[in-house]
């Protein structure tokens, strides 16, 4: 029983994580600053793009390499932009 990693699903589990990632801080931000719509909206959005990497690694686990990759850049660009960002208040 040999398994052959496709590197397109390896490639689109790290944008899939990537993105769910960057809407989980984007969320968190939105809970923190109590914008409610906006944290509905990125919680909505959170759940769907985590539906292909969960689906993909469910079926090899070798893609939860991958996922994990994706988490870190999500989290890590999306933090860096949050920091970058004006803040509304000024």
């Amino acid at each position: 029983m040999g398994f052959n990693l496709d590197p397109l699903v390896a490639l689109g589990v790290v944008f899939a994580t990537a993105a769910t990632d960057a809407a989980y801080v984007f969320f968190n931000a939105a809970v923190v600053a109590r914008r409610r719509v906006r944290a509905a909206n990125w919680s909505g959005i959170w759940y769907l793009l985590s539906a292909f990497a969960v689906i993909s690694y469910t079926e090899h686990a070798v893609y939860v390499l991958f996922a994990a990759l994706g988490s870190w850049i999500g989290a890590f660009l999306s933090v860096t932009w949050l920091v970058r960002a004006p803040h509304p208040s000024r």
